[in-house]
């Protein structure tokens, strides 16, 4: 590999994924990852522009910033780019109404989007609400619709948790990809449409900013399609396999967060 003042030169802003890089969820809300904190505060501090990237749609964005701030993070509503909202605003500009197959935690996010007599079918990380029962209800919806739209928060095949790994939507979605004959849209990461919106917001161009995440695909190889580069942490979902993906290699790979922002403070910008 190049050396790293190579890699990461002329990078002006940084777009860091929520779980798996600045803490793990679970219990109580889950925990910290060693040294996120303060690296979250030292890039903050740079000159470095700083967005947050998520693909959680158990959370509404209140509610996740809410539990980063107790955690100690300085982050606002206003710096992190999520799922349901953008959502959101494909449904209000298309005119849809969905059918809802979300966590409760999220529901709050569509409270100002008709959701009678529905034309399409929204999916989310739903946990618990992945009975028969409702993906069944989302099936026949769809198998409904003469033009069945089906829209998924996000891809991601699994994350982690204090207590393990947890499936994420993306099984659930490919499910009713099969059964309907259907491709879904994503919005959320990998998704070119993420990438962009997020990158406007901080009015950074895709080869001035950089990605850090857990996901190699979703995280990595998404932001490197879209022209960013891309570190992968080694916290969070990563596997030691991700290494030697034979899609997607990383511009790099750090033990953490903390590493990532000291090679970023050190050569990025220059």
């Amino acid at each position: 590999m190049a050396a790293w003042g190579e890699r990461l030169a002329g990078v002006r802003g940084v777009l860091l994924d929520i779980s798996g890089v600045l803490y793990d969820g679970g219990e109580g809300g889950g925990a910290a990852i060693a040294g996120s904190v303060e690296a979250v505060a030292r890039l903050k501090r740079s000159r470095l522009k700083v967005r947050f990237c998520t693909n959680e749609s158990q959370k509404s964005r209140a509610d996740l910033v809410g539990l980063l701030r107790r955690l100690g993070f300085d982050v606002s509503e206003g710096e992190v780019t999520a799922p349901a909202p953008a959502a959101c605003l494909i449904l209000k500009q298309r005119g849809l109404r969905p059918h809802l197959l979300v966590h409760d935690g999220v529901r709050s996010e569509f409270d100002q989007i008709d959701t009678s007599n529905p034309n399409c079918v929204v999916i989310a990380d739903a946990g618990e609400g992945f009975s028969y029962q409702n993906m069944n209800k989302a099936f026949q919806v769809l198998m409904e619709l003469e033009n069945p739209v089906l829209f998924s928060l996000g891809k991601g095949r699994y994350y982690k948790e204090t207590s393990g790994l947890m499936l994420d939507v993306g099984p659930y979605m490919k499910a009713l990809e099969y059964a309907c004959g259907i491709e879904a849209e994503v919005v959320g990461k990998p998704s070119p449409e993420f990438f962009k919106s997020a990158l406007q917001e901080m009015g950074v161009e895709a080869h001035e900013a950089i990605m850090i995440g857990d996901d190699i695909v979703g995280d990595v190889g998404g932001a490197q399609r879209y022209g960013m580069r891309a570190l992968q942490v080694r916290t969070g979902k990563f596997r030691p396999s991700d290494e030697h993906h034979p899609e997607v290699k990383a511009d790099g790979y750090v033990d953490n967060l903390a590493e990532a922002v000291d090679l970023l403070l050190q050569h990025a910008d220059k």
